[in-house]
């Protein structure tokens, strides 16, 4: 007798096969929920204490806690914006450009899973993922503007660059229906697996567009030296394993993509470290620890939007790409042009997360990635490495539209913020430096 006819014979078999397999679904879930759950703490830590250790080891010594509030302020304030109505905007709805009112207040957000956007964890789980993700893209911003912008512009800036450039942007590269997302609909399929345009492109051309419109420091030219470089390489290794819940995360799921994301992510910035050190050795003659760490965070930002597409070869390659490209973005671009982004947030981000993009159009291929299939279930090619050369032309597009979103949206705020409060501190308070102007406190009790 067919198994299957027996089968259907037996009663108690059949409730058997059907426990079994609710209780595989139910360890998969599980699993996948322990996972991003974990995830998610990663990329907070990224945000604190990672970034908020990374930038305040690289400013003076009156300025550090100023610049660690601008990391750890976004944890609380960007988290309310989520809550009230930023993943509504960002996830909600089927439109090109921006999300709806459906999930607004986290009204319909809980246990069960969002079939949309993760079928195997609870939609609860994705949305506080997706919110560290919202957290950390203004934070890298004030990399641009240390030492000189007032708490009180810094706090409003901070709400209005999530509403206006980071939800739609999150919308049209993730959000289902969204105008660059290649897996659920969007018109221009731009491939992003963790946020290269969504959060690097949009904050280091954001802090380009900051750095240019409040004006260099007092002194600049004159460079000043980081104040404490052991803070900052803790910051950088912080980073460094955030990054794989970053990344890794992004597959959302405890799988074989996850793994294959964590790979690149590691490959990538290992190569990275060695192409910034590399460039830095034969440039000045001596390697230096802050070019490593900045190394390292080059190649973590280049191979992000890649992460989930390409095998870890080309990962490394990406990544030294990006430690070559950003080192000279750094030491050349910024002087040649003289613009003064503080902690060279638009030479690490804004350079590296182009890069990226564009080099996952290249490098993209469906031997890592099988999700995007044709109407007979068959895998469609992905990258250049795949015949696919279109792709580079969407990603360019894609990184074309961050850039506009950015450069408008964070000029149109800055000026309402200057004339609404005032952006820049006084002469006097820059002197004084911000930790004792702004926060009536210092980072170091020198007093016994």
């Amino acid at each position: 007798m067919p198994a299957a006819v027996w089968a259907q014979s037996s009663p108690e078999l059949q409730t058997r096969i059907a426990a079994l397999e609710a209780a595989t679904r139910s360890a998969q879930s599980a699993g996948d929920n322990a996972w991003m759950l974990m995830s998610a703490a990663l990329v907070l830590m990224m945000t604190g204490p990672g970034l908020a250790l990374f930038y305040g080891g690289l400013v003076r010594r009156k300025n550090v806690l100023g610049t660690m509030m601008h990391s750890f302020i976004p944890m609380a304030v960007v988290t309310v914006i989520w809550a009230v109505a930023g993943y509504s905007l960002a996830f909600g709805g089927s439109s090109p450009f921006i999300g709806n009112w459906h999930f607004a207040f986290l009204n319909n957000v809980g246990t069960a899973p969002n079939p949309d956007y993760a079928p195997t964890i609870p939609q609860a789980t994705f949305m506080v993922y997706q919110l560290m993700f919202a957290i950390i893209t203004p934070a890298l911003i004030s990399g641009a503007f240390a030492e000189r912008m007032k708490f009180s512009a810094m706090l409003l800036f901070t709400v209005l660059w999530t509403l206006v450039v980071y939800l739609p942007m999150a919308h049209m590269v993730w959000g289902k229906g969204g105008l660059l997302n290649a897996f659920l609909g969007g018109r221009i399929p731009c491939l992003d697996f963790a946020g290269g345009t969504v959060v690097h492109i949009t904050s280091g051309v954001s802090a380009l567009v900051s750095a240019v419109y409040l004006g260099k420091r007092l002194g600049y030219p004159e460079t000043p030296k980081p104040h404490n470089l052991v803070i900052s390489f803790i910051g950088a290794c912080l980073l460094w394993v955030g990054w794989f819940g970053f990344n890794a995360g992004s597959a959302l799921a405890a799988s074989g993509l996850a793994t294959s994301a964590f790979i690149a992510t590691h490959f990538g910035a290992s190569a990275a470290t060695l192409g910034w050190v590399g460039a830095e050795w034969m440039d000045t003659g001596k390697p230096s620890m802050l070019g490593g760490i900045s190394g390292c965070v080059a190649g973590l930002v280049a191979i992000t939007p890649a992460s989930g597409f390409v095998k870890p070869f080309p990962a490394m390659l990406i990544g030294l790409s990006a430690g070559v490209v950003c080192y000279f973005m750094v030491t050349r671009a910024k002087h040649k042009f003289r613009y003064d982004d503080a902690l060279d947030a638009f030479g690490v981000h804004g350079a590296g997360g182009t890069l990226g993009a564009i080099l996952t159009g290249v490098f993209a291929t469906s031997l890592v990635n099988g999700g995007l299939k044709d109407s007979a279930g068959k895998a469609m090619p992905l990258g250049w490495v795949d015949g696919n050369t279109g792709q580079v032309l969407n990603q360019a597009i894609g990184c074309a539209i961050a850039w506009a979103l950015a450069i408008v949206g964070t000029l149109a705020i800055l000026k309402f913020c200057d004339v609404a409060i005032g952006l820049r501190v006084s002469r006097e308070q820059e002197m004084e430096g911000l930790d004792l102007s702004m926060h009536g406190e210092e980072a170091y009790g020198l007093e016994p």
